[in-house]
Order: C-alpha cells, then sequence, then structure tokens
C-alpha cells in the first residue's frame, strides 16, 4: 500500500509540480481538499520555515495516518530589501493579479542595473510525520528581475525572474526544466530523502 501524503495546499499548479517531483508512482499524494481537510491557517511566522511548519502542523491534526507536508515560498529582491519575501502571496493584497504584482516589481526597479536586480525564489518544505517528527529544509534558487515578463509556463513571479546563465525567465522552461533547478523542486527532492528515512525506519 502506497504512503499516504498530504500537501497543506489548495494550488493546483503547485499540487501539479509537487506530484511531477515526488513521483505518484511512489505515494498516494492528496492536496488538503482531497483529503477532505478544511482549516484554518494564520501564518504568521517570520521565516519560510516557520510558516511551513505552522501549516503542516495544522493539517497534520486531521491527517493522523499521513506525512503531512507544506511549503513556504517567495521572492526576494536584494534591492528591494529583500522583498516581497515571506509576503509574496500577499504582496499587494491576495487577490491582486500576478500579472499587477510583477508590473509594480519591474516598475520599482526603474532604473537598476542588470548586476543589482538579483533576487532568489525561496522554498521551505516542512514534514509532519505520523509519529510526531518534523524536519524544514529550504531549497534555493538564484537570478535576477527582468525588464518584461516573459514565457506562458511556470506562475506566480516566474515570468520576471530571469536566469543568470540562460537570461530567460522560469516560466520559459518547460516543466521538466524547471523542476530540475527550481527552489521547491530542491526543497521537495530532499524532503523525499527525509520520507525515505522514516519508511526505512517504520518498516
Amino acid at each position: 500500500m502506497k504512503q499516504r501524503i498530504v500537501f497543506a495546499t489548495g494550488n493546483a499548479n503547485k499540487m501539479r509540480e509537487i506530484r511531477e517531483i515526488l513521483g505518484e508512482e511512489n505515494y498516494d499524494i492528496q492536496s488538503m481538499k482531497e483529503a477532505g481537510i478544511d482549516c484554518d491557517i494564520v501564518e504568521d511566522g517570520a521565516t519560510f520555515e516557520e510558516n511551513s511548519l505552522i501549516k503542516a502542523r495544522a493539517v497534520a491534526q486531521y491527517a493522523k495516518d499521513a506525512i503531512v507536508l507544506a511549503d513556504d515560498s517567495g521572492l526576494e529582491i536584494d534591492a528591494l530589501n529583500k522583498e516581497p519575501g515571506i509576503y509574496s502571496a500577499r504582496y499587494m493584497g491576495e487577490d491582486t493579479s500576478y500579472d499587477i504584482k510583477n508590473a509594480n516589481l519591474i516598475e520599482r526597479l526603474d532604473g537598476v542595473e542588470k548586476d543589482d536586480r538579483s533576487a532568489r525564489f525561496v522554498c521551505a518544505v516542512s514534514a509532519v510525520f505520523p509519529n510526531g517528527e518534523e524536519v524544514a529544509l529550504r531549497g534555493t534558487i538564484e537570478g535576477y528581475i527582468g525588464w518584461e515578463p516573459m514565457g506562458e509556463n511556470g506562475f506566480g513571479y516566474d515570468p520576471i525572474f530571469y536566469l543568470w546563465d540562460k537570461d530567460v525567465s522560469t516560466a520559459s522552461l518547460s516543466p521538466e526544466e524547471k523542476n530540475a533547478i527550481s527552489h521547491r523542486g530542491k526543497a521537495l527532492r530532499m524532503i523525499k530523502k527525509e520520507i525515505s528515512k522514516y519508511e526505512d525506519i517504520s518498516r
């Protein structure tokens, strides 16, 4: 029987990436909604790790037999004092479209040279195991903020986040290319190793 994993998100784009990276052949991967879990979660942590653990712990109360995963991710722009940071999803309001958010960030960097437009995507993924053990791990990808959105793939801030070595946005990459280098891909692969360790111990 496959190990059940419940991921504390309702984001369909994120769930697609999670399934591609963790591998559905190995696990029964469900979103909160698919697991029938509906709970209010107040993300009041000061770091990506703290917020991801808050989410994982909250959902774990309703998914006793499952490994519960949660992530908190965002964009840090050095020239803007690492904004929007942990407030990336809520930047300019949760209901504001990313087209508007991305345009605003580009506007705020008007006149800033390429070398000073450095930025990174950060993703902290936490796991709460059925035995109560917890772990939080961070993955990052470095790049810079472009002058205009590029690409039709990806979501969120992907169209304005460019890679130094390719000079294209992460929204221009195929899902396979993006997952191989992305912040979420790195963090999930680290968590996958922790899940394997847990499975070895619990057998």
